[in-house]
C-alpha cells in the first residue's frame, strides 16, 4: 500500500535539488531524500521502561564539475536550505581532486521497470498495545522455566520509512517500506553459572512475526539449553553452524567479493573469477524481486537495474559484487550492487536440522560467535565460539569459552552440506552450514 501524495512530495524536493545544481553550473548531480517513523517500546520485569517515536528525515546531494565530486546532507527541506545544501557540494567538487572513474552510472542500466514488490504494510498499533505484546513476550519467557532467574526485557519496533532518488540522467523514483520487530532476552541460573540467550522475528508486515508466546518460549528454551556449559579440549572436527551464524560466514565471502576489497587489494578472493572457490554443489544468487522480503528492490541505490543472477554456480565464481565506482576501477560493469546486495540466497540442500546434526556426527554446533576475528585479506578466521557438542548426531552438553580458527578459503572449499532450514530474517538467506572440520583451541 503506497501512498502516491507522499512519494511524489518527496520527488518534487529531489527535482529541485537535481534543478539548484544544473543552475549552479554541476555537469551531473544525484541526490536522495527519505522519511522515517517509527515506534520502539521495550518492557523489562513485566515494566514498561522505554517508549520512543522517531521521525527522522535526511537529504544528501552530491554534484560533479567533470570528474570532481562533491557531496552535502541537511534535514532542513526549505528552499534557502536545499541551495546552501546544492551551494555547500558544489564548493566541495570545485576544489576535489580529479578522479577518473566518479560518475553516474551509464544511463542504460538505470532501472526503467518497477514492479510492486509489496514492501509496505504499515502496523496498526499505539504504544500501549506495542507495551502489551512486549510484557507478555517476556513474561512468557520468565515463566517458561524456574531456571529463568533474571531479564534484559522485550522490545517491540515498527518503522515505516518512504526513499526517493533521482539524478541528472533522468531517473526519479521512490517507494515506501515498512519493518517489524519483536525481540525479547533473559538470563537462567544464578552466580558465575549465568547464561544468556535471546530470539527475535523480523518481517515487513506484521501478520508475519512470530507470535508473543513464540519469541518468548524460543528466547527461553536456548538460554536453559546452555546451562552447565563446559569447555573443550583442544582438537580438530567437524564443525556445524546453526542458520542463523551461517549468515555471517557467507557475510565474509560477499565482503571478499566486493568492489571495494578488490580494487583496494584487500581480499584473500582477488583475482577468483572463473574459479572454484565452494563445492560444486553451492549455488548463491541474488532475488531481488522476492515480494514482500527484507532485501528485494527493483534497483540500487544509485538507480541502477537489479536483476536475478548467479554469483556462485557448480562452486565457481562467477560474478564480483561492484557499484558502479568500484566497477570502473576494475574495468567492469556494474552489477546493480550499490548499498549491498539483494536476497542473497545460498541454495538449500535436502536436510532440515535434524538430518544436519546427523551429518554432523560427532562435533561441534555453533550457535554464537564473539569477536571480529576475521582478516578479509588473508582469509585467516578465529573467533571466540559457544554452542553445544554433538555425538552421534545427538546434542550432549552445552559448550563455552572456545575458539574457533581456520582459513576462510579453505573452509569455504571445505563444506560438507547445506541445511534446509533457512533463516530469512535478514538480507541473507542461508540454512546452516556444515564444515569438514576446523581447529577448536579450548582447556
Amino acid at each position: 500500500m503506497q501512498n502516491q501524495e507522499e512519494i511524489n512530495r518527496l520527488k518534487n524536493v529531489v527535482q529541485q535539488l537535481l534543478d539548484e545544481a544544473k543552475q549552479q553550473g554541476a555537469s551531473a548531480a544525484e541526490a536522495a531524500f527519505s522519511v522515517d517513523n517509527g515506534l520502539s517500546v521495550s518492557g523489562r520485569l513485566g515494566e514498561v521502561e522505554t517508549v520512543e517515536y522517531h521521525c527522522d528525515q535526511g537529504i544528501g546531494v552530491t554534484v560533479y564539475f567533470g570528474q570532481k565530486k562533491g557531496s552535502a546532507s541537511t534535514n532542513d527541506i526549505s528552499s534557502d536550505s536545499l541551495k546552501e545544501t546544492v551551494k555547500a557540494a558544489c564548493s566541495i567538487a570545485r576544489y576535489a581532486s580529479e578522479d577518473d572513474y566518479a560518475g553516474l552510472p551509464d544511463v542504460e542500466l538505470l532501472a526503467t521497470e518497477f514492479p510492486d514488490l509489496d514492501l509496505n504494510h504499515p502496523w496498526d498499533i499505539n504504544a500501549e498495545q506495542a507495551i502489551h505484546i512486549a510484557i507478555e513476550c517476556e513474561n512468557v519467557a520468565r515463566g517458561y522455566d524456574k531456571a529463568i532467574s533474571n531479564s534484559e526485557g522485550a522490545s517491540v519496533n515498527t518503522h515505516q520509512g518512504t526513499r526517493v532518488f533521482g539524478n541528472s540522467l533522468g531517473f526519479l523514483q521512490g517507494y515506501q517500506s515498512s519493518r517489524h520487530s519483536l525481540s525479547c532476552s533473559v538470563l537462567a541460573g544464578s552466580g558465575d553459572a549465568m547464561q544468556r540467550d535471546y530470539w527475535y522475528s523480523v518481517a515487513r508486515d506484521a501478520g508475519g512475526l512470530e507470535s508473543a508466546r513464540q519469541v518468548g518460549e524460543k528466547a527461553a528454551q536456548r538460554t536453559v539449553a546452555r546451562l552447565n556449559a563446559r569447555s573443550l579440549s583442544t582438537r580438530q572436527c567437524p564443525v556445524l553452524f546453526a542458520s542463523e551464524m551461517a549468515s555471517g560466514l557467507i557475510g565474509a565471502l560477499i565482503g571478499a567479493i566486493s568492489g571495494g576489497s578488490l580494487y583496494r587489494k584487500s581480499s584473500f578472493l582477488l583475482d577468483t573469477l572463473d574459479t572454484q572457490i565452494l563445492p560444486d554443489f553451492v549455488r548463491i544468487h541474488e532475488q531481488p524481486f522476492l515480494r514482500g522480503a527484507l532485501g528485494s528492490a527493483s534497483y540500487d541505490s544509485e538507480g541502477v537495474a537489479t536483476r536475478a543472477r548467479d554469483i556462485v554456480s557448480d562452486g565457481i565464481l562467477r560474478s564480483y559484487i561492484l557499484s558502479t565506482y568500484s566497477a570502473r576501477k576494475l574495468g567492469m560493469q556494474t552489477t546493480g550492487n550499490a548499498g549491498g546486495v539483494h536476497n542473497l540466497t545460498v541454495e538449500p540442500g535436502s536436510n532440515d536440522f535434524a538430518g544436519m546434526l546427523k551429518l554432523l556426527d560427532t562435533g561441534l554446533l555453533v550457535t554464537e560467535l564473539m569477536g571480529q576475528g576475521v582478516n578479509r585479506v588473508t582469509g585467516d578466521y578465529s573467533r571466540g565460539a559457544s554452542g553445544f557438542w554433538v555425538e552421534n548426531g545427538v546434542v550432549q552438553y552445552p559448550v563455552q569459552e572456545i575458539t574457533i580458527a581456520g582459513n576462510l578459503k579453505s573452509m569455504l572449499r571445505n563444506i560438507v552440506a547445506i541445511g534446509n532450514d533457512v533463516d530469512l530474517r535478514g538480507n541473507i538467506r542461508v540454512g546452516s552450514i556444515l564444515l569438514e572440520r576446523m581447529a577448536i583451541a579450548g582447556e
